[in-house]
């Protein structure tokens, strides 16, 4: 067993290695603070064929010991991987995948999981770093090692690592990854960060990534396997210099086709031909062809944009695809909106429900609920393909979660708008970029439905070709750009600042001062789609849709929400049945009625203000007899509240049966006499009747002639 030690950001990470899942290829237990992580890698023997992609999978495994619960659910194990869990493995994945060989055909797993959760010290970080040592002591060839960070902004100043609630205060929540030359990987949500702020940061994380770094090429030194040779695949000598003269002029004029559609089936057509030319004298190289045919069309892109400066569709290198904007496009949703980017189109829908319709969230995190939710579906047909549909994928949940971090920080909070918040993108065409066009058409919705939110927000997806020393940073990547290029950098924000960013890359790292370029050029063009955004729609509606929930917010003392609720839940749901209403009861006595008819949310609210008020000795109210006993009858003077109404407090006369009086469900006034030191309520009807002359009478004679009560001698 090997052990290695670093200080970072006032604690400790350690490496081990040698004591546990020894079997893997390489393995590594993880420890920061008190979160453990057990990283392991492996590697298949042989390559898979017939593949032409290099077969990596990542899983990071929630184990709800990490943090002492058990699973809900009626079978008690941990079941499908969380949202959460599904980002995290795509954190880990994303800076790695760039760092094994362009050949490598040989499946490699990685599997992250979580031992025990320290919440100051968060897992999905040194998940990454583990998996980078797991990889970097096995025979897997890597070209790391690297490292991460999550970086903090307080007070103007970048905090490496901050603890929760250091998190909680913070104006950003960047997550860093990288080698000791370059940045690989960048994700963050932040609420309103400037350019300057943002670059600041990136900086200070990468020095601290460069220590860890360090740490991992020394446990190589010690520990490190022997690489596994990738054999590199060779096509038949001369093949390449038949072929690269016939393509290149045709790949050049097809490849400047505007249309998509019309693009590939040139393309396509370009592709067929050479395959059927050279088959017949080359008939067990297809692949080979294939492959021959994609580096050209690669190096026919990239060469018009870094010395033409035009792009496939032939625009510059900062110009916008045209954009259009529509709003209310659909009759009954409470909110909706149409964003179009060139052969980009995204439909959003916002709809609004009561805060019982939160998402309920069973993971490692403290957070246990949330009530702003965005979801993003990817149909086959917005890329002209028929396909399958079996729910959302690992990259549907991403793009999601980046548009739902985008929009997240100008959500208002729960006290100024009680309601839960949905939006569901739908792509309806795709040629690049459609998480940003779902922040686009997702800020439209909220405003379309009259959610007050702070500000309008957009975004863009950054693209970069770098040749050698040349480098050209590209606006608004379509999908070729994004397939051929070396990064797509995603920036969304308000006229403000910034409010979420995530970085991926195909090359080996690109520099800060790369970065700083594309976070400036993007500010531009996030800032003008946000212009024409709102020359459609400026501010939120002021008016709910008439077929949004109407939020009604009652106060009550803590002690009076059992009255509310009443004995196993008689009570509340006796309202909801009588009025159609929706009520969430928080433990702080706040109580929210979600209504879409006015009447029945003022209905509801009477009712519960009915049950909350106390009885008042010598006031007069108005009951219904609940029960008939041979000594009185109850009475519901209050919703809940019922008193006696005894048989001698019926009338000044005598009453010989209840039933004479009171029968079961009669209205009756009466007035409270007192309550006793139990809570009881005891009523009279006879205290509101006058008495009758005869019995005045009688009293007057019982007066006049009291009886002796003198003893005996």
């Amino acid at each position: 067993m090997e052990t290695y030690t670093m200080e970072l950001a006032g604690k400790t990470l350690t490496l081990e290695t040698g004591r546990l899942a020894k079997q893997a290829s390489g393995s590594v237990y993880i420890r920061y603070g008190e979160t453990v992580l057990l990283a392991a890698a492996t590697v298949s023997d042989e390559p898979r064929e017939g593949i032409d992609f290099f077969p990596l999978t990542v899983d990071y495994e929630e184990r709800l010991y990490a943090v002492g619960r058990i699973p809900g659910g009626f079978i008690k194990r941990e079941g499908r991987p969380t949202e959460k869990a599904i980002l995290s493995a795509r954190l880990t994945d994303r800076p790695l995948r760039p760092l094994f060989p362009k050949e490598m055909r040989n499946a490699v797993h990685i599997v992250s999981t979580v031992l025990s959760v320290d919440q100051n010290c968060p897992p999905e970080i040194l998940s990454i770093i583990g998996a980078s040592a797991a990889l970097s002591i096995s025979k897997i060839p890597f070209d790391g090692p690297i490292g991460a960070v999550m970086v903090g902004l307080l007070d103007g100043r970048p905090v490496i690592n901050p603890n929760l609630e250091q998190s909680q205060q913070s104006r950003l929540h960047l997550v860093l990854a990288g080698t000791g030359d370059a940045v690989m990987m960048v994700e963050a949500a932040a609420r309103e960060v400037s350019r300057a702020e943002l670059v600041e940061c990136i900086e200070a994380g990468h020095r601290v990534i460069k220590e860890i770094v360090a740490l991992q090429e020394e446990m190589v030194k010690q520990v490190g396997a022997a690489k596994m040779e990738v054999p590199a695949h060779q096509p038949p000598p001369g093949l390449a210099e038949k072929v690269e003269p016939l393509l290149r002029d045709k790949i050049a004029s097809a490849i400047r086709v505007p249309e998509k559609q019309e693009r590939e089936t040139q393309l396509a057509s370009v592709k067929e031909e050479l395959i059927g030319y050279f088959l017949e004298e080359y008939p067990d190289y297809e692949r080979d062809l294939k492959a021959i045919y994609e580096q050209v069309l690669k190096e026919t892109m990239r060469t018009m944009i870094t010395r033409e400066k035009v792009r496939p569709d032939g625009r510059g290198p900062e110009e916008i695809r045209p954009i259009s904007c529509e709003v209310s496009v659909l009759p009954r949703t409470h909110g909706s909106a149409i964003f179009t980017r060139g052969q980009t189109q995204v439909l959003n829908v916002c709809t609004l429900g009561a805060l019982r319709d939160m998402q309920i969230l069973d993971g490692l995190g403290i957070e246990e609920s949330k009530r702003f939710i965005h979801h993003y579906n990817f149909p086959p047909y917005s890329v002209g393909e028929a396909g399958f549909m079996r729910g959302p994928g690992r990259r549907e949940i991403g793009h999601g979660a980046l548009a739902e971090k985008a929009l997240e920080k100008v959500i208002p909070q729960q006290e100024q708008f009680p309601y839960t918040i949905r939006l569901v993108s739908e792509v309806l065409e795709s040629n690049g970029s459609t998480s940003m066009a779902s922040v686009c058409a997702g800020s439209l919705s909220l405003m379309d439905a009259g959610v007050p939110v702070a500000k309008a927000v957009s975004g863009i997806a950054m693209g970069l070709i770098k040749e050698g020393d040349q480098v050209t940073v590209l606006s608004d990547i379509q999908g070729m750009e994004d397939f051929l290029g070396d990064m797509d950098f995603k920036v969304a924000g308000t006229g403000e600042g910034i409010t979420a960013l995530q970085m991926d890359i195909k090359v080996k790292g690109i520099s800060t001062a790369i970065i700083a370029a594309a976070l400036e050029q993007a500010d531009r063009g996030y800032r003008s789609i946000l212009e024409v955004m709102n020359g459609v729609l400026s501010e939120p509606r002021p008016e709910l849709s008439p077929y949004a929930p109407r939020m009604i917010t009652l106060q009550i003392e803590i002690d009076k929400i059992r009255d509310v609720i009443g004995p196993g839940g008689r009570m509340v749901n006796k309202i909801i049945a009588e009025t159609g209403v929706e009520i969430d009861i928080e433990p702080d006595g706040k109580i929210y009625i979600a209504a879409v008819d006015v009447n029945a949310g003022n209905k509801a609210r009477e009712m519960i203000e009915a049950l909350v008020r106390d009885v008042e000795p010598g006031k007069v109210y108005t009951g219904r007899v609940t029960r008939v006993e041979k000594y009185g009858a109850f009475v519901e003077v209050l919703p809940g509240k019922e008193g006696l109404l005894h048989i001698s407090h019926m009338d000044h006369r005598r009453v010989e049966r209840t039933e004479d009086v009171a029968n079961l469900g009669d209205q009756i006034q009466v007035m409270v006499t007192d309550i006793d030191d139990k809570g009881r309520i005891n009523l009279s009807r006879k205290a509101l009747l006058e008495k009758p002359p005869d019995l005045i009478e009688e009293d007057k004679t019982k007066r006049r002639y009291p009886p002796r009560n003198k003893p005996r001698r």
